[in-house]
């Protein structure tokens, strides 16, 4: 389940009924107010996990137990063999059963084929190697420095004129990053990218940019609306407000078009 509908006195309150069903983090999910509320009317929202967040919400099905399942095959068709070759000679019956061997070498032979192109596939890429010869494609001479901790492993690339490669508000950058986690596959810690120290920077701005906003808020009593933005721009807004006690935040619209609400946070 991605998308749980919301109740309560305030867009707050429906906003945490909403995340305690879907069990999910207020960074990981996008916000749709559906009714504001009032003095007779609760507050109602649908609470949506991003799409570039499902992932680890996902639950991981059962593995099928492929060779069990070929073995049966193969022993119920010797069965059916067997009885049909009840009433020939030993002398005709003894080819057929040879014949019926080979074909189970066949087969084992093709599945271990399959297995071994199939790890071939899956094998993962390596982040490190896969920038390195990312940007030595581009024609970039760089540095990337490879740092570690619980959640996360961080890429940060230095080097000069790396502008193109960041692109006008980050596009190129974060087409860069998906790209990363895209060819890598799932690892068990989250990639993080940083180029030239555009996500530092980043973070920085929007986070300033999240506490003005939040003063003019709380000072005005009425709620402002931020520019579109992407979804990891929006998490910054969102990690940058979590705590303050005067707003709450919510995203609202389509994409690319959906940006961030920040609201006056009102007593019970």
């Amino acid at each position: 389940m991605y998308s749980a509908e919301g109740i309560g006195k305030t867009i707050e309150k429906a906003i945490e009924n909403a995340l305690f069903e879907l069990k999910a983090s207020r960074d990981d999910v996008d916000i749709k107010v559906i009714n504001e509320g009032g003095l007779f009317k609760k507050a109602k929202v649908i609470v949506t996990i991003s799409e570039d967040a499902r992932e680890k919400y996902q639950k991981k099905p059962a593995k099928s137990d492929n060779i069990e399942t070929k073995e049966f095959v193969v022993d119920e068709r010797k069965f059916f063999d067997e009885q049909k070759e009840n009433n020939k000679n030993e002398k005709a019956e003894k080819p057929k059963k040879e014949k019926s061997q080979q074909s189970d070498v066949a087969l084992v032979q093709e599945d271990s084929s399959k297995s071994a192109a199939k790890s071939r596939i899956d094998k993962e890429v390596d982040p490190y190697e896969f920038l390195k010869g990312f940007f030595e494609a581009a024609g970039k001479t760089v540095t990337i420095n490879v740092t570690e901790d619980d959640k996360y492993i961080h890429y940060s690339v230095e080097g000069e004129d790396l502008g193109d490669l960041i692109g006008r508000r980050g596009d190129a950058f974060f087409a860069i990053s998906r790209l990363l986690t895209i060819v890598c596959g799932k690892t068990e810690k989250k990639l993080l990218l940083d180029i030239g120290g555009f996500k530092e920077k980043r973070v920085t701005t929007l986070t300033e940019l999240a506490k003005r906003t939040a003063e003019k808020v709380a000072k005005s009593g009425r709620y402002m609306k931020l520019a579109p933005m992407n979804a990891s721009d929006r998490r910054i807004i969102h990690t940058a407000l979590q705590d303050d006690e005067r707003v709450t935040t919510l995203s609202k619209g389509n994409e690319p078009q959906r940006y961030v609400i920040v609201f006056p946070k009102h007593e019970d």
